[in-house]
């Protein structure tokens, strides 16, 4: 009878520790989402806030200023790694999570209701930045801080299956964000999208922020609280500053690539391929429903046959075929070019699946929240939010409509180099 009883009790235990890791999962998920679903609609709408934002005699250079907003939010990325990464280290993960959907819900909200250069002047370009910056400063503790909370969760052998789906919540938001901006496309005529039709996804932003923050407010921190005792930052910098860049040097081809080919494609396949608004937007979304379905793959394989050989020839993959996938971009025929945005998809997602638990299992727990940060971030800041200026730019000055995937390739480069010196950690306990 006691047997009996003391198994039903184990039995009760375990399915309430895995009923806890699922919930926690998807509150890690669902909140990546909401925040990505914000700070990507500007990349989706950049040509309308450029022309009423920042206006200029030519589209390129409209084109180019707002790019150079949306840069601006990734370079307070940095920062936002700092600070929230500290709050998550010393007062626990759960409060990080808190404010950081509250910080990305509100400065989205604004820009939908902020005035344009014809109604206050220069006034409107600088709220945008600013409203841009608070973005950045949010996401730049958020998709780092939700993934070292949820692989800490995580059985040893599920860790890149699950640092995957956190890297799936911010696709999932940033397709979220381009089938609102395709939905919207299709109901509304060209000129009135142009005019206000923009606003309509920041508006919503709010409602999905408010949404984040009740999910989020069931969190508990438990087996992932604070370290009263972590160390100051610039410790953290001088003890670890060679494994940080070296886990962001591994991810220069996820900065690069996610930016390149899930933000920055729209505008490329709508002003230089000549596509449709629209039709762009639809190739997009299509493009980022197959990422969101092999992040989880690539994730899960890294979990049996190790993180180096997946992402090592993911990153061969896109040396060898980023140039003819960008030229399959170019075909006349209707279909193609969906060819070429799936498969960038598959491989960047092969990638991308496999860069969260790669970087959580680097650092110890008393700093871990604030070095994955600085590292993820500094590259995203750097190399991510400057992806669609850069290429907008590459493409003006060389006269090349081909200058991204050059671009795309030396990014695999380097992330290859770093991933080869890399110590496999898939089989190793986390440490505690």
């Amino acid at each position: 009878m006691s047997s009996s009883g003391s198994i039903s009790a184990r039995q009760v235990a375990e399915q309430s520790h895995e009923l806890a890791r699922r919930r926690l999962l998807i509150a890690g998920v669902a909140g990546n989402i909401l925040e990505w679903y914000d700070f990507s609609i500007y990349g989706f709408f950049a040509l309308a806030i450029g022309q009423h934002f920042f206006p200029s005699r030519s589209e390129s250079t409209e084109l180019i200023d707002a790019y150079g907003a949306f840069a601006a939010g990734f370079l307070m990325r940095p920062v936002g790694a700092v600070l929230f990464g500290r709050i998550g280290d010393r007062q626990g993960r759960h409060h990080a999570l808190m404010l950081s959907v509250l910080a990305m819900a509100l400065p989205t909200f604004i820009i939908g209701l902020l005035p344009t250069y014809q109604d206050i002047g220069i006034t409107a370009s600088v709220l945008m930045v600013v409203m841009r910056l608070i973005q950045g400063l949010s996401v730049g503790g958020e998709f780092t801080t939700s993934v070292v909370f949820m692989v800490e969760h995580a059985e040893q052998s599920k860790r890149g299956v699950v640092g995957a789906f956190g890297s799936a919540g911010a696709f999932a938001g940033v397709l979220l964000g381009s089938a609102v901006g395709t939905l919207i496309a299709m109901l509304m005529p060209q000129h009135a999208l142009e005019a206000w039709g923009w606003r309509i996804p920041f508006l919503l932003g709010i409602s999905i922020g408010i949404a984040g923050y009740f999910i989020r407010r069931e969190l508990t921190d438990s087996g992932g609280a604070g370290h009263p005792e972590a160390p100051p930052f610039g410790e953290v910098f001088r003890a670890e500053w060679r494994r940080i860049l070296h886990i962001a040097g591994v991810k220069v081809l996820d900065a690069v690539g996610f930016y390149l080919m899930f933000v920055y494609s729209t505008t490329y396949l709508s002003e230089i391929v000549g596509l449709t608004h629209r039709r762009a937007l639809a190739i997009n979304t299509l493009g980022m429903a197959v990422a969101l379905v092999m992040l989880p793959v690539a994730g899960a394989l890294s979990d049996r046959i190790g993180r180096k050989p997946v992402m090592a020839a993911a990153a061969i993959l896109v040396m060898i075929f980023a140039w003819p996938l960008f030229n399959l971009l170019w075909h006349p025929a209707l279909h193609v070019p969906i060819f070429g945005q799936v498969g960038f998809a598959i491989l960047i997602a092969l990638f991308d699946g496999v860069s969260p638990a790669v970087a959580v299992e680097a650092f110890s727990p008393r700093v871990r929240c604030t070095a994955v940060a600085i590292s993820h971030n500094l590259v995203m800041g750097l190399l991510g939010g400057t992806a669609p200026m850069v290429a907008t730019y590459l493409i003006d000055k060389t006269n090349s409509e081909m200058a991204p995937p050059v671009f795309l390739m030396i990014a695999a480069v380097i992330s290859l180099i770093c991933v080869l010196k890399l110590a496999e950690t898939a089989r190793r306990p986390l440490p505690t």
